[in-house]
């Protein structure tokens, strides 16, 4: 469906319900993001599947998330059903036979159970997105700021669940010596922030952090014939736990910020992503936190990334962020609430009017696959909304079978490469082997001091075995000079980071604009 540099949405119609023209998205401005909103059952979801489709076929890497589980079937070859049919001769396109189409998919699981196995790092997700998904207060993101940076100059890997822990017990351990380095540290907060991992745990999230991790390389992969693969996350799973899922996405918004080079505004996107769910993102979201999604969202154009937010509702994207998505798909919107009335007003105040209908009446009329579709045009001017009919996807509606997605997966191009854990030497093995070793010196250490006190390696009696003459009654025996001096195991730990940090004078860590760690 793609036409001189265009994708293909649907037909607009006249009041008249006669079809006018052909609604087209521009590919080079795919990366000026977009917006699909309406309530449950209007045909979302079918909406981000025919873009897709339409990326996909452009040449663009795609990257979407399977929130109900029906995503999955653009992996598959569409079926000849009559709704298809009947949109399809609406809008005037081919129907003997409809061009049905499978498109090329790799599927993505955080719990590697429908799909390869996602992960990331502690250190590259960084303090400030650990913070929204542990919902810390001030005092706690201050102390996992203060983690990280320990991590940082003592050369501790945080890769997983159990490094992040593991330092976190040395900080309770030494917490009042790492304050007057660092800041104060509170043993409440460290404790509360202990709780809130084996809350993730449990949740499933010690699945996410660890290696190998993902490269941002393998979500933009075109194949043989120039087409562009099409992620799937699986996130049936995921939802039941939304704050994770919401966190996932915006990591991996942050890595691809970081990663890709400015490309400025190409002849089309070099990656598009779907952020479905999107209210999830900005409930109860911090102001700090906002605002930084507010500059990914502007900055991230010039890498070639165009973003597309899916929720139910317009009022759930904040203000700053709704003014930067430039291509529009509303579907109808019930406005049975006060607040739901206010959000048919602003769907309808955010369109270019048509002065062939009003904006706000005909969002509450809209039926199923029908859509008001504004997209940019010309010098980047938004057209003049149109009253739409959505054109039917050319790959299955609906879920693969389980049968199916295996069989995809069996020939996925990442295949192998992110199914099995790698566990490598990083924070908790390093000081695990710390403090084994510092509590190795101080038992010899006790010993020896034990040895010099008692005149010789054991308890003995003059003339059995000594050579030494027993000291005069009352008197202690004088200690032997064994030349080592004591140290506590915090001393010894202490030293042994000091020389860890002193081997690795001139490391750059750079922290990127969401609190991340940049890859080397």
């Amino acid at each position: 469906m793609l036409e001189e540099g265009k994708l293909f949405i649907g037909a607009s119609r006249k009041p008249d319900d006669s079809i006018n023209k052909g609604e087209y998205l521009e590919l080079k401005f795919g990366n000026r993001h977009g917006l699909i909103t309406g309530a449950t059952g209007t045909g979302k979801t079918i909406t981000l599947q025919i873009l897709a489709e339409g990326f996909a076929n452009a040449g663009v890497p795609v990257f979407c998330a399977d929130v109900k589980g029906d995503l999955s079937g653009i992996g598959a070859i569409g079926e000849p059903k009559d709704f298809i049919t009947k949109r399809a001769e609406q809008i005037g396109l081919p129907t003997n036979p409809y061009e049905f189409q499978e498109f090329p998919v790799i599927f993505w699981d955080l719990y590697g159970e429908k799909g390869h196995r996602v992960r990331t790092t502690m250190s590259e997700m960084g303090p400030l997105l650990l913070s929204r998904l542990m919902n810390a207060t001030d005092a706690q993101e201050g102390v996992l700021n203060i983690a990280f940076k320990i991590a940082d100059q003592g050369g501790l890997p945080l890769l997983d669940l159990k490094d992040l822990q593991a330092l976190l017990n040395y900080m309770g351990e030494n917490a009042s010596a790492l304050s007057n380095q660092y800041g104060f540290i509170s043993k409440a907060s460290v404790g509360s922030i202990q709780r809130e991992l084996l809350i993730l745990e449990q949740q499933g999230a010690q699945h996410f952090f660890g290696e190998p991790a993902l490269k941002i390389s393998d979500i933009m992969r075109t194949t043989n014939d120039g087409r562009g693969a099409i992620s799937v996350l699986a996130a049936d799973k995921l939802m039941m736990n939304p704050r994770l899922y919401a966190t996932f996405l915006l990591w991996l918004l942050s890595e691809l910020f970081e990663e890709l080079p400015e490309v400025g505004d190409p002849d089309k996107p070099k990656l598009v992503f779907f952020f479905d769910e999107a209210h999830l993102l900005f409930n109860d979201a911090p102001k700090a936190l906002i605002e930084r999604v507010e500059q990914v969202v502007r900055l991230i154009r010039s890498k070639g990334v165009g973003v597309y937010f899916v929720t139910q509702n317009p009022l759930d994207v904040p203000d700053t962020v709704l003014g930067q998505l430039g291509n529009r798909v509303q579907h109808a919107l019930r406005a049975y609430t006060p607040r739901d009335q206010k959000a048919v007003k602003t769907a309808a105040d955010t369109f270019r009017p048509n002065p062939e209908f009003d904006c706000a009446t005909v969002i509450t009329n809209l039926g199923t696959g029908e859509a008001l579709v504004s997209t940019l045009e010309g010098k980047g001017a938004p057209s003049m909304v149109e009253r739409t009919l959505v054109r039917p996807p050319q790959s299955r509606v609906g879920p693969l079978t389980e049968a199916e997605r295996q069989k995809v997966m069996d020939v996925s191009p990442v295949r192998g490469l992110y199914d099995e854990d790698f566990d490598r030497e990083s924070a908790y093995e390093m000081l695990t082997a710390r403090a084994k070793k510092a509590a190795d010196a101080q038992a010899e250490a006790e010993q020896q001091t034990t040895q010099a006190n008692t005149g010789g390696s054991g308890w003995t009696l003059p003339g059995f075995g000594d050579d030494e003459p027993a000291a005069p009654a009352g008197k202690q025996a004088r200690p032997r000079s064994s030349g080592y001096q004591r140290e506590t195991v915090v001393e010894a730990a202490m030293k042994s980071v000091a020389r860890t940090v002193a081997t690795q004078v001139g490391r750059a860590l750079v922290r990127g604009i969401l609190g991340s760690l940049s890859r080397r």
